[in-house]
């Protein structure tokens, strides 16, 4: 039990797993009163030198006041985290708040009750802290100190501090490189043979660069010990030939594994030592096992596998493929379950594939592991697959194999690296293996199998790295559900699957619709360099089929060349001289090879012989990609990938398709890929605009939100604290602005909104128009009519009273009262095309914004981009083109161009406002008039909220259960 010290309330958001250096996991938490014993066992087992290093004397032993000091923590003035493995502390930090005297200081009376210090509490704190670690001996050297850095300095900017302070003797240089080393603004000095450190807590890009590159290396070695393993236990064995255990066992040896295998089952009689016929160790127990055991397979009923944890923990095991079903999938005791399984687990240091997993493979020739239930090793290659689907994985590795995975001896076509099918993906998951193929030499390109994503704002940053250096290829599952598979307990986000699309396109991910698409571009991709840009020579011996070619090209947005037609009787030597000639043009970037069958005999051979030939020989220039599209000549595909004889090192193999669309298809998202490559070697710039003014904004915002969370009574023109539309979230306490609220704050960013006036009645209304000017436009403002055109609520171009008064008793005949409507009075804004501008949060992918133009069509139809903001200039520029409907914006059927530049410029002012201040959680303009020159907002609205938490910029940690 965690009690509580003094009179603060325990921070149980403060607790966290973390994944270490080596690739172990530990636990961070804050330190109670229940933790005396811990603690005092824990400097027990401290070296006297790493005593001396912490309080620069010697220091044996703690006495019971010390215990006492360091047990009992405020958690705010004072505090103290420990490193758990186990139920054993193995670091601690603490730290005490300091005035500019270094003495101890402490947090205004007015603090609240978690802590926290609220607005108007009284004179600001002391904003610095004394900061001092200590770490066992024995686990020195695995980043423990760092992850405790990234904590503390976390919870120290919760609580108000700035700014911390530490002294280490010269001698203990490892201390003074966790601080070093961590990427604060740091001022170091010397003093009284003390070398004091002081560094500001503020995240810098250095620092965050430093925290996200340890996160990169760890959770990349945490998953590197579960597909190198030197030895595999197999727990759930069973005697007879059948079943899962024994199923995994054989699949270890028939594919050759090079570590060591044992076999446990605790049905197994005292005297079997040795399971037959495979031959391998058998033991009632792991505490039998007279050896490290890395990786533990664990194969038997979901209730048994806690004692099953507990004793691959005491026993030392790096992690767990749980292939056992009874979890999360089942219902609401299996997600209980699954959430001890994987809290037992980490307390261990255990990382956790599956559960309900189809098991892990690596093809390397140093460990043929294959810890699964697939019959076979595939072939070594280049392709990384990760799934969370077991079916999913089955039908990937069998269609990859059919395809031509190449000799045993020889990196096929479409071989495997390593693959993971993780089942519930209830730790180790999507983000972990993409942190371990970013540098993986193994493996060229990324194929995953995702029906959910946890953490959608981790993800697209990892996968953005990642397609940087590599390609990586998702096709997403339950993409209309709206929800997570009911053995994923995830987050569920609210965002619609195109918007998904969107922020994974803006990554660099090739989103894919469906698994033989994932398959053909991962093989393509694998195989071929990547297309300098769109233009497709097409050849082959069927005019029909390099027209069907032709015309998908077209459709994927590829420039074709006009189909050269080899003839039916063209032969082996006409394509190896046709494909030479193309691939020497340099007019084109990329072929695409079409054959037929010959009447008579075969040519399947001679064929695939001339063509990789050619390839091979391609000449000067830079290298090009081929595909073949083949009809019913099923034994050309093994040709070309080589299958059948020992190939040359480095014979080129060339993909084959019995389909033109999934060839073009294919390429057509290399094309893409290579485009998104390019652009993203040459970030984009987020502009400065000197008319910003960021500090007016906060201070608005700070007194508008005030009449929702308590802390005053606002003084802005806000309807009050009503929850409103937004992000959704029930116990949300924002608030809808007014219209002069909106546009006071959207000034604040340089973006005006044409003034509005309200009209309840004719005279008013005419009135109005005579302040703005005629002509003008009368609409409502009522919701269920707001920009409703279609159903004739809007007046426009009323150049006199007269119009006006008509129009405006036509409104009110025919839609209902002045008060029920809302009218407007709008000075007219000049003609253009109507837009809508729209930034909104997502609690899990982050600020979003949107663009899209006016009206029922694009509704009717989604056509509205997305990216993530932050958004450059680069990206501004294509979001309003990657719309369907954005031919009318440049001059289509003969209209004039509008101002694009302008309509650029809202957007990142815009995504300026939302990035700058999370407080704003939705801004909707609509509509935008885009003229010829300059654009104007005609209506806005705006929304407020606390902001939610950034865990991706906090400190490490792995997903909360």
């Amino acid at each position: 039990m965690r009690t509580p010290s003094d009179h603060h309330s325990y921070p149980a958001h403060w607790e966290a797993d973390v994944v270490l250096r080596d690739g172990g996991t530990a636990q961070i938490r804050p330190i109670t009163p229940d933790d005396a014993q811990r603690l005092v066992s824990f400097y027990e087992r401290v070296s006297d030198e790493s005593k001396y290093y912490r309080f620069f004397a010697p220091y044996p032993r703690l006495s019971d006041r010390d215990v006492h000091r360091f047990t009992h923590h405020d958690y705010v003035d004072r505090v103290g985290l420990a490193a758990i493995v186990g139920d054993e502390f193995i670091a601690t930090v603490r730290y005490d708040r300091i005035d500019s005297r270094g003495l101890p200081a402490r947090s205004p009376s007015g603090a609240a009750p978690d802590g926290r210090l609220a607005a108007g509490s009284g004179p600001a704190p002391a904003d610095e802290a004394e900061v001092a670690f200590l770490v066992q001996d024995a686990h020195q050297g695995r980043g423990v100190a760092s992850a405790l850095l990234e904590h503390i300095a976390a919870v120290a900017r919760e609580r108000a501090i700035r700014r911390f302070a530490a002294e280490v003797l010269p001698a203990n240089t490892k201390m003074i490189k966790v601080f070093t080393d961590a990427g604060y603004t740091q001022k170091r000095s010397f003093e009284d043979g003390v070398v004091r450190l002081e560094f500001d807590l503020e995240p810098t890009d250095r620092s965050l660069a430093v925290m996200r590159a340890r996160e990169q290396r760890a959770e990349a070695r945490s998953v590197q010990r579960l597909l190198a393993p030197g030895s595999v236990a197999v727990i759930g064995t069973s005697r007879s030939s059948g079943g899962v255990g024994r199923t995994v066992l054989r699949n270890l040896l028939d594919g050759g594994f090079t570590g060591r295998v044992h076999a446990v089952n605790h049905a197994f009689p005292d005297d079997l030592t040795r399971l037959e016929p495979e031959g391998v160790p058998a033991h009632r127990s792991l505490r039998a096992i007279e050896e490290p055991v890395d990786l533990a397979v664990v194969a038997v009923p979901a209730e048994r596998v806690p004692d099953v944890v507990a004793a691959c923990g005491d026993h030392g095991v790096q992690g767990l493929v749980v292939l056992s079903a009874g979890y999360a999938e089942s219902g609401r005791e299996g997600r209980d379950r699954q959430r001890d399984l994987v809290r037992q687990a980490r307390t261990y240091g255990m990382r956790v594939i599956g559960p309900n997993a189809f098991g892990v493979i690596n093809t390397a020739e140093g460990v043929r592991l294959n810890a699964s239930l697939s019959p076979q090793l595939p072939n070594p290659g280049r392709l990384g697959l990760f799934t969370q689907s077991g079916a999913i994985g089955i039908a990937l590795l069998s269609g990859l194999h059919r395809r031509g995975a190449g000799l045993a001896s020889l990196a096929g076509i479409a071989g495997i690296s390593t693959f993971v099918s993780a089942g519930n993906r209830a730790d180790v998951s999507g983000n972990d293996l993409l942190q371990y193929w970013y540098d993986d030499p193994q493996t060229d390109v990324v194929l995953m199998y995702l029906e959910s994503i946890g953490n959608p704002r981790k993800f697209t940053r990892l996968a953005k790295r990642t397609a940087a250096v590599k390609p990586v290829v998702v096709v997403k599952g339950a993409r209309h559900t709206g929800s997570a598979p009911t053995g994923h307990a995830v987050p569920t986000t609210r965002i619609p699957d195109a918007t998904v699309s969107d922020l994974l396109r803006q990554a660099g991910v090739i989103r894919v619709d469906t698994v033989t698409e994932l398959a053909d571009t991962g093989v393509l991709l694998a195989s071929q360099p990547l297309p300098a840009g769109p233009r497709v020579a097409i050849l082959g011996n069927s005019e029909s089929l390099g027209l069907i070619t032709y015309d998908a090209c077209l459709t994927e947005e590829l420039r074709p060349l006009p189909p050269r037609d080899l003839t039916t009787a063209a032969t082996p030597e006409d394509f190896r001289r046709a494909l030479t000639e193309a691939l020497a043009d340099d007019s084109c970037d990329a072929v695409v090879v079409t054959a037929i069958p010959w009447v008579g005999d075969s040519r399947a051979d001679a064929l695939a012989t001339a063509v990789r030939e050619a390839a091979q020989t391609s000449g000067p220039g830079p290298d090009k990609p081929v595909a073949v599209v083949h009809l019913e000549i099923q034994e050309l595909a093994a040709a070309l990938a080589g299958t059948g004889e020992e190939s040359a090192p480095g014979t080129r193999r060339i993909p084959a398709y019995p389909a033109a669309e999934r060839a073009v298809r294919a390429l057509a998202e290399a094309v893409r890929y290579t485009r998104w490559r390019q652009e993203a070697a040459e970030p984009g710039r987020v502009p400065e605009y000197d008319d910003i003014d960021e500090a007016g904004a906060a201070a608005d915002i700070q007194v508008l939100l005030a009449p929702a969370d308590g802390t005053g009574d606002g003084t802005g023109d806000g309807t009050g604290g009503g929850t409103g539309g937004g992000t959704g979230d029930d116990a949300d306490p924002g608030v809808e602005l007014s219209a002069a609220d909106t546009q006071r704050l959207l000034a604040r960013y340089g973006v005006s909104v044409l003034p509005a006036l309200s009209a309840p009645d004719p005279d008013t209304a005419v009135r109005a128009a005579e302040r703005l000017g005629f002509p003008v436009a009368l609409k409502p403002t009522a919701s269920h009519l707001r920009h409703r055109t279609d159903l004739g609520g809007v007046r426009l171009e009323l150049g006199s009273e007269a119009e006006l008064r008509r129009a405006y008793a036509e409104l009110t005949g025919h839609l209902g009262r002045p008060e029920e409507l809302g009218l407007v009075v709008q000075r007219m804004a000049p003609r253009g095309v109507d837009t809508v501008v729209r930034a909104a949060i997502d609690p899990a992918a982050g600020a979003v914004l949107s663009f899209g133009l006016a009206g029922a069509p694009s509704e009717l139809l989604g056509d509205t981009a997305h990216r993530l903001v932050p958004v450059t200039g680069r990206d501004a520029a294509e979001l309003i083109r990657s719309v369907r409907t954005a031919p009318l914006l440049f001059g289509w059927r003969g209209s004039k161009p509008v101002d694009t530049a302008a309509l650029e410029e809202l957007l990142l002012r815009v995504s300026r406002l939302v990035d700058d201040h999370p407080e704003v959680v939705a801004v909707d303009l609509e509509p935008v008039v885009v003229a010829q020159h300059g654009l104007s907002v005609l209506g806005a609205s705006a929304r407020l909220a606390p902001p939610p938490p950034r865990t991706d910029l906090g400190p490490r940690h792995m997903p909360a259960y």
